[in-house]
């Protein structure tokens, strides 16, 4: 039981410290010449919850509201929450040589979500190594595409800023009207693509993969598999949907190439996966698009990385579970039993994001209700999973740029709880700490 304890409070304390930082952040934007405009105090919040939870919601215009410092701190604050600001702190701790104490210990681990206390020091410093190093590469390979369009100082700033934001499934970016110039580049859509899919299936899955391909692992682990197949099928899945409903709008795909069509499918389906790049405007999409677009953002990336949502290993313990409650079978996949307590979590996750996401869309329906109803869910869904992509304002910025201060409060909330997790969050905020002497007996209901 302390163990269970201790966890809860680190928990808490995380997400604590994710609200600390995040009004720090505010108060940095607020800062006389960082905005081109002064920024009242709820817009600079959003901004500052939005970098630090890696959702990519905007009610500012990143390009033009704000200048080089402006988003030299919100990239700063894409980078805290990508690695998690106990992340940082250890690695901090590490290169002047502190020794890290059980707490730190105990804390790195609920923040980079990975499964054991022992080795997470080490684990932290080869995830650092592969982030700077994923994010270098990217920012090269951007830059030289870049330079083609713009002073060689300039495509620099460019390239290593969307590359940052990619990796860590931000979706920010400093083109004011985000990537659609680049709609029909290849280049452009396959590097930005891949940092997001990279980032996005867990930092425990990266690793591994590092380790089966230097041969220093026999095979992959059950999770490992199970994230690598759930994320191609959802991408494939994805991408098939946006193509098909798409496909003869005129507004979105109707007037593009067979092959641009396919590319911005393709590109739209990677960013439902919990980042927030654009190369179409998806108010034009029809309802059924963004209905199925507010599914697969809510099904989210891998656990343990920059990705949100109730992650895929959540979604296809469920599904595992159901197929073989149906066969009337022990639930397993690859050979291996799945133990009771994953799947438990993983209902406890769907059941109370499912309640979670409703109670916050009937808030946001209640006040603005002059918006269309599956603008609000696509919003919602969207915040909720941490990703960024929405139908916008009619302009540049986000659907929530026109919403009032509580309605923007009410997805502030959502994009922070979206960071740290729908179960930490639960436990965060509605668990008590107490000891259990008391069994019932078992009650009989007919389904």
């Amino acid at each position: 039981m302390k163990q269970t304890h201790f966890d809860r409070k680190t928990v808490r304390f995380l997400f604590l410290g994710y609200i600390i930082i995040a009004f720090f952040g505010a108060f940095l934007l607020r800062i006389e010449g960082v905005a081109k405009e002064e920024l009242g105090f709820i817009d600079a919040l959003f901004t500052s919850v939005s970098a630090i939870s890696m959702t990519g919601l905007i009610v500012k215009n990143t390009a033009v509201d704000f200048n080089l410092s402006g988003q030299i701190i919100i990239l700063f604050l894409i980078q805290i929450g990508g690695l998690g600001y106990m992340g940082l702190g250890v690695f901090f701790y590490v290169l002047i040589r502190k020794k890290i104490g059980f707490h730190e210990r105990n804390m790195l681990k609920e923040s980079l979500l990975y499964p054991h206390m022992e080795g997470v020091v080490d684990f932290l410093r080869k995830i650092l190594f592969f982030v700077f190093i994923a994010e270098f590469v990217g920012g090269i390979l951007l830059f030289l595409r870049f330079a083609l369009d713009m002073p060689i100082n300039q495509a620099l700033w460019f390239g290593f800023f969307h590359s940052i934001s990619a990796f860590n499934n931000a979706g920010f970016s400093i083109f004011e009207t985000g990537l659609v110039a680049y709609r029909s580049d290849f280049w452009i859509n396959f590097i930005i693509t891949s940092l997001v899919i990279i980032g996005g299936i867990g930092y425990f899955v990266l690793l591994e993969l590092y380790l089966f391909q230097r041969k220093r692992l026999a095979s992959l682990s059950v999770h490992t598999k199970i994230v690598l197949i759930s994320t191609l099928a959802l991408i494939l899945s994805a991408t098939l949907a946006v193509f098909c409903f798409e496909y003869a709008n005129i507004k979105s795909l109707g007037a593009l190439s067979f092959f641009d069509k396919l590319l911005s499918s393709y590109f739209t389906a990677v960013n439902y996966r919990t980042s927030g790049f654009n190369t179409l405007d998806l108010s034009t999409f029809k309802d059924a698009s963004l209905f199925f677009g507010s599914l697969f953002m809510i099904i989210g990336g891998g656990p343990g990385g920059t990705s949100g949502g109730i992650k895929v290993t959540t979604f296809a313990v469920l599904i595992i579970y159901t197929y073989w409650v149906i066969k009337d079978g022990r639930v397993r996949v690859f050979h291996y039993e799945i133990p009771d307590e994953v799947i438990k979590r993983a209902f406890v996750i769907a059941v109370g994001s499912a309640a979670y996401m409703v109670i916050c869309v009937l808030l946001l329906s209640l006040l603005e209700g002059e918006v269309r109803f599956i603008y609000l869910l696509f919003e919602t869904s969207s915040a909720f999973a941490t990703v960024g992509v929405s139908v916008g304002d009619g302009g540049t910025l986000s659907l929530s740029a026109l919403f009032g201060d509580d309605a923007k409060l009410i997805i502030i909330v959502m994009m922070i709880s979206g960071r740290i997790g729908v179960f930490a969050f639960l436990v965060a905020i509605f668990t008590k700490d107490k000891e259990k002497y008391i069994k019932y007996p078992e009650g009989k209901i007919y389904l």
